[in-house]
């Protein structure tokens, strides 16, 4: 189990850049008003943590290929939280400077996920 020199999900740069998201997420949508709890707020926290939930439940998988399908899963969520930043700064929910912080976090997890499918791709080449 595990992926080469990593020994816990928790060394990875790209699960550690997905939290710190997740943590931004978490405590911005506290925010937002309670019209939203059931709505935009829930759909932003699952797709937030579904970014650290997939990158460790693939670290747990034997075979490369269904790793990198789980962070693919990750990283469509990350795609599905620029839409719900966008939306939450047209609907006045957030400031623009809460959107261009999120936006930052994500742009910052978003190439070190995609590295990290890189590896693993690589990985499962080198290994057949």
């Amino acid at each position: 189990m595990g992926n080469g020199s990593f020994r816990s999900f928790e060394d990875l740069e790209c699960w550690k850049a997905c939290t710190e998201m997740r943590r931004f997420i978490t405590q911005l949508v506290k925010k937002y008003p309670k019209e939203e709890k059931y709505s935009l707020v829930d759909d932003m926290k699952r797709a937030a943590r579904s970014t650290t939930h997939n990158i460790a439940e693939g670290f747990g998988r034997f075979h490369f290929q269904e790793n990198v399908q789980f962070c693919r899963i990750s990283r469509g969520s990350l795609y599905e939280l620029i839409d719900q930043l966008i939306a939450s700064l047209d609907e006045g929910h957030i400031t623009t400077e809460d959107y261009e912080k999120g936006r930052a976090l994500i742009a910052k997890a978003l190439p070190l996920l995609n590295g990290y499918i890189r590896y693993l791709s690589q990985s499962r080449t080198n290994n057949k």
